[in-house]
């Protein structure tokens, strides 16, 4: 038996990552007018990449390994 998470809250999740994702991507956008706060720019997009790696790893959980 898989000790995965149902397929519906991982596409729960996913939703919610990939919200988080467009937010920081405006939060970012707002920042590259703003030359001032360079840390808090990278440290977004740091979170942003790491966000997009965890859509990643979750949408791979969802495709059915298909038998050799």
């Amino acid at each position: 038996m898989s000790n995965l998470p149902p397929a519906n809250e991982l596409h729960q999740r996913i939703a919610e990552l990939r919200a988080e994702h467009r937010s920081l991507d405006e939060r970012i956008a707002r920042l590259a007018a703003n030359l001032d706060d360079d840390l808090e720019a990278k440290r977004l997009k740091r979170r942003k990449l790491q966000l997009k790696d965890c859509i990643i790893k979750l949408e791979s959980l969802l495709i059915p390994d298909e038998p050799a």
